[in-house]
């Protein structure tokens, strides 16, 4: 299949469109939804998923708790395999030292409730009340 990828100056691309093409996010419904959360902004401002990107802008997403900023270096339209989508940007060297600095720090240091989901059991229960009582 040939996927055209603009990289004229003038191209531009719906970010959430954008952010599906480039293998960010699986769906554009999640692009959009984290656009919306403000996990994404252009320039350093939050956008909405209509606004365009253009060849050339700084894009900065945040995908749990990691942020990456990368360069728009071209626009395609169609989600095409990982070698393509890898072509539409480019990663600063400040984004890459920040993210494997947070990715050491992840596997040296575990986030104690990262196990924990829903609510306490009866047991969990009286052990949080036995060590935040003051008797």
């Amino acid at each position: 299949m040939n996927y055209r990828i603009s990289t004229e100056a003038g191209a531009k691309l719906r970010i959430d469109k954008w952010l599906w093409a480039a293998r960010f996010f699986k769906t554009r419904s999640l692009a959009a939804d984290a656009v919306d959360k403000g996990r994404v902004r252009i320039g350093g401002v939050g956008v909405k998923p209509a606004k365009d990107v253009r060849v050339g802008d700084l894009v900065e997403i945040e995908i749990e708790q990691i942020v990456w900023q990368v360069e728009v270096l071209g626009v395609c339209d169609v989600r095409g395999p990982a070698s393509v989508a890898q072509t539409l940007y480019a990663e600063t060297e400040q984004s890459k030292v920040k993210r494997q600095v947070e990715q050491e720090r992840r596997k040296t240091y575990r986030e104690p409730a990262a196990a924990l989901h829903g609510r306490p059991t009866k047991r969990d229960r009286r052990t949080i009340d036995k060590f935040s009582s003051r008797g």
